[in-house]
């Protein structure tokens, strides 16, 4: 009989951690809005833990205009300064302003292709199903990714290096991590 056990960093006691491993890291999600939430999220996590981020998800969310990419992009540097005074989230200015301008790059991509998730499959048309053994058998980063950063990069994107990007990709689905011995592994 197989023993199942859950990936180790979403065996927590954080239940924020915890939820998101069970139900969506490596689920696929191509909603647009999320795709963007998503995308602002990795890049804040950016040098820090996904458990910090996470627990701010929800201050995010209202500092953001709840992720809605035409809002965002209508932001200005006055909204920037206050977001800066804003102990509830990440203040770092480099990464409020490339949440920004990431919103104006996802809509000229979007006019582009239709949807971002349509653009995200241009380069991954199925989600690519791993099946590590162990978490060391899991990747910072793949080919894909590090030609999606690049592209992005070109397409106007801020905070989206191959790192950063392969998270996203693991994030929203399109790259499927779990454990070969992970009841959430979603191999379907």
């Amino acid at each position: 009989m197989e023993e199942h056990l859950r990936c180790p960093w979403g065996d927590s006691q954080d239940n924020l951690m915890q939820q998101y491993h069970d139900h969506e890291w490596g689920k696929l999600n191509l909603d647009e809005q999320y795709l963007y939430e998503m995308l602002i999220l990795e890049l804040f996590q950016s040098g820090l833990n996904w458990s910090v981020v996470l627990h701010k998800r929800e201050n995010f969310r209202r500092a953001f205009k709840n992720f809605v990419p035409e809002e965002v992009a209508q932001m200005t540097d006055e909204d920037v300064a206050t977001l800066m005074q804003d102990k509830s989230i990440i203040r770092n200015r480099q990464k409020i302003t490339a949440a920004i301008k990431n919103a104006k790059a996802i809509l000229i991509v979007e006019a582009k292709y239709g949807s971002f998730g349509r653009y995200l499959q241009e380069f991954i048309k199925t989600p690519l199903i791993h099946h590590p053994q162990a978490m060391t058998d899991i990747p910072t980063t793949n080919d894909v990714a590090k030609q999606l950063a690049k592209q992005l990069k070109k397409n106007g994107f801020s905070f989206v290096g191959p790192v950063v990007i392969y998270s996203y990709l693991q994030g929203i689905g399109l790259i499927n991590d779990h454990l070969e011995t992970c009841p959430f592994k979603y191999h379907g």
